[in-house]
């Protein structure tokens, strides 16, 4: 065990400084989204560098981007719901509109005071999900912000936690996988009650005399192409797309990926035999 915690901090120290480099050139809420539902819930403060959304047992609330994206990098910043977040959900996820959308998700799960938040991850193509991946965190995401990052190019689809991959989606449409690739999406975010499902199942209800609780962003940045009136602000002959557009995971990163899932992970769709009686999808038959 203490190899192992050893290993995690000789990989994690370097990762905050690129983290924090990362988030220097952050957008402005003000100017990058648009609170969607709360009724006065959520705040943009501090002239626009910091977001806090609430929840207390009337409502919940959230926002989203003013623009859509077609292929992007995405940092975020979040300090999510401190002591007994039990029955609450912060998400934050790209999604395009209709009814077979496009979708990528964070979701966080909160606890009982004392256990770990559960980061819950899904992949919807063309309307269609069901691959979830989950983790627990090397870290108390309550103490302070830490940066949730999406890649998504025309080959793959990367989440990160402060530079470090958790997951990645190859594109599989030569095997007849729908890849993520045709619809704009706007990013998203929302503090709400699950207590039907989010904490062991529902059997954990929400604590309202702890209420209102508060989810907190800043930094965010986007290093993406912007579509707009059906075009998008990244040219197909231009070199100044950025080297996210064609980014892999190079080999460090994709043990770095793999120490994470060895070590945090507690549920893999791929690994669930019983949940795909016919077989595992076909996404799951490669690395």
């Amino acid at each position: 065990m203490a190899s192992s915690v050893a290993s995690l901090v000789l990989l994690i120290i370097p990762l905050l400084a690129i983290s924090s480099f990362m988030a220097a050139s952050a957008g402005n809420f003000n100017q990058d989204f648009k609170i969607t539902w709360g009724d006065g819930r959520a705040k943009i403060l501090n002239d626009g560098q910091l977001l806090t959304l609430a929840l207390d047992k009337a409502s919940g609330s959230g926002f989203e981007s003013t623009n859509e994206y077609l292929f992007g990098k995405i940092d975020m910043q979040l300090k999510l719901v401190a002591g007994n977040s039990a029955g609450t959900v912060t998400a934050y996820y790209l999604k395009s509109e209709g009814s077979t959308w496009d979708e990528i998700d964070f979701e966080f799960l909160g606890n009982l005071s004392g256990d770990p938040y559960i980061l819950h991850t899904n992949i919807f193509s063309q309307g269609k999900g069901n691959r979830e991946q989950q983790f627990y965190l090397w870290f108390d995401p309550t103490a302070d912000f830490h940066t949730y990052s999406i890649l998504w190019n025309p080959q793959r689809i990367v989440f990160s936690v402060d530079g470090t991959p958790i997951r990645e989606f190859k594109n599989q449409e030569s095997n007849g996988v729908p890849f993520l690739k045709s619809q704009a999406m706007r990013i998203h975010s929302s503090l709400w009650n699950a207590d039907d499902w989010a904490t062991r199942g529902g059997l954990v209800k929400t604590d309202w005399s702890a209420a209102p609780f508060t989810a907190s962003y800043r930094n965010f940045n986007a290093e993406a192409c912007i579509w707009s009136s059906g075009s998008s602000s990244c040219s197909s002959t231009s070199t100044t797309n950025g080297d996210w557009l064609s980014q892999e995971l190079d080999n460090t990163s994709q043990e770095r990926m793999k120490w994470v899932q060895k070590n945090y992970m507690i549920y893999n769709y791929c690994a669930d035999v019983k949940r795909f009686p016919q077989g595992l999808p076909v996404e799951c038959s490669t690395s």
